[in-house]
């Protein structure tokens, strides 16, 4: 039971360290805004996917990740 409380806390240490980084930088400037984001606007419609904005958080996620499962 102590390594599930271990990482449960550092999750949460996690979410909140994300919370705060959101709530100081609400508009990250390069976030959202990178080469390989897909912008589609026309007349009375607009599509926006950051796909590759959603790969680098998806890489940095699994960095994450991989550095807590190894020194566990």
């Amino acid at each position: 039971m102590g390594e599930i409380a271990k990482v449960m806390i550092l999750i949460g240490a996690l979410l909140i360290l994300i919370g705060l980084v959101i709530l100081v930088f609400p508009r990250l400037p390069f976030l959202g805004k990178l080469p390989g984001d897909i912008l589609v606007k026309k007349e009375n419609f607009t599509f926006y996917f950051p796909l590759v904005t959603s790969i680098v958080i998806s890489i940095i996620i699994s960095l994450i990740l991989y550095l807590v499962n190894k020194f566990r």
